[in-house]
């Protein structure tokens, strides 16, 4: 861990793959750190080693292909530590992995300075080789500030309480190609999730890096729109709230308020 500084910083490094700094605790989401998973390509710049050294934990959401992917978590390491949805150590353990907390909603941890608490995720599930089920996972990341990963999921009517003082609410927009299946936000649907949230800044995330095999066509749009339509509807709706659309690759940093 890194002492704090006067900044946290967030990298959208792609589709649900951040990289928090919050405290001097530096901490991924949902890895996906490979130009290929399954049937999906990767767009975008090339991801730096840089980003993933040094990591004190990885929270993982849910265990669908574009979430969790065991070779990038390979690149962190054996030993890195993980977070994950009940049900996943046993799949995890007989993969080399060793250093794992499984959590259900309500659950905390403490990482250095921080709080994590697990939420609920309006998602469906995956079931394991062998017949066991995970459930789908949000966080709530607390230090001297209040972040919110919310995996994936649609909007549930609890997230009005899921925190009085949040800070900045990374929400998915979109998926990786032309159709939404349930359980997942739009980008009307994210405007709408601000209105329950009312963080002081959004971020759009789950756009512009993952697109089919065969789906070309569909590559632009993917790659700029679902952002943009999602920072028109928020200023509709919540004018209050900062929308901060960053490219994948890119970061951005979040002055610590001075009366924290």
């Amino acid at each position: 861990m890194n002492p704090p500084s006067a900044f946290d910083s967030i990298t959208y490094i792609g589709h649900a793959t951040l990289l928090l700094e919050i405290d001097g605790v530096r901490i991924l989401t949902d890895p996906l750190l490979r130009d290929w998973v399954f049937h999906l390509k990767r767009r975008g710049p090339k991801i730096a080693a840089s980003l993933y050294r040094d990591i004190d934990a990885v929270l993982i959401s849910h265990l669908h292909r574009d979430h969790f992917d065991i070779p990038s978590l390979r690149l962190l390491g054996r030993d890195i530590r993980l977070v994950v949805p009940a049900g996943a150590a046993a799949y995890l353990h007989k993969r080399g992995f060793h250093n794992i907390l499984e959590m259900q909603p309500g659950d905390t941890t403490r990482i250095g300075g921080l709080t994590i608490q697990a939420t609920h995720a309006e998602h469906h599930g995956s079931v394991l080789p062998g017949g066991s089920s995970t459930a789908c996972l949000g966080y709530l990341v607390r230090g001297t500030q209040g972040f919110y990963f919310p995996g994936d999921t649609d909007v549930f009517q609890e997230m009005a309480d899921l925190a009085a003082d949040l800070d900045v609410a990374l929400l998915p927009v979109w998926g990786w190609g032309p159709n939404l299946g349930p359980g997942h936000m739009n980008p009307t649907r994210a405007a709408e999730a601000l209105t329950l949230l009312r963080p002081r800044i959004a971020i759009p995330i789950h756009w512009g890096t993952l697109y089919p095999r065969g789906l070309g066509w569909f590559r632009s749009y993917l790659m700029t729109q679902p952002p943009q339509l999602f920072h028109q509807e928020a200023s509709r709706q919540v004018p209050q709230v900062e929308v901060h659309i960053l490219a994948p690759g890119s970061s951005l940093r979040i002055p610590v308020p001075q009366n924290r």
